[in-house]
């Protein structure tokens, strides 16, 4: 469980941090990192990550592939967070 715990956080934080690189590249006409990459961290465990990062950044809330997805990867994470430790 502790190891879990540690996985997540550091995944929420580098998704946050992505989140605002990108924007700065956006703001500034530079090579920019793509959309599989940023949903990807989303679904591989960081979602608050991208959540946080989208509305912290007023980055990619207009898209609805973001606005609708990543909380919809974040509800299906918490439900089975919930199914899994409410089983035991």
């Amino acid at each position: 469980m502790k190891y879990i715990l540690i996985f997540v956080s550091i995944i929420n934080i580098l998704t946050f941090m992505i989140y605002g690189v990108d924007k700065y590249k956006a703001k500034h006409n530079r090579w920019r990192i793509s959309e599989n990459v940023l949903i990807g961290m989303a679904i591989f465990g960081g979602s608050i990550g991208a959540l946080l990062g989208m509305y912290f950044f007023h980055h990619k809330t207009k898209k609805y592939k973001f606005s609708l997805g990543i909380p919809c990867i974040l509800l299906i994470q918490a439900g089975f967070i919930v199914y899994f430790l409410g089983g035991r």
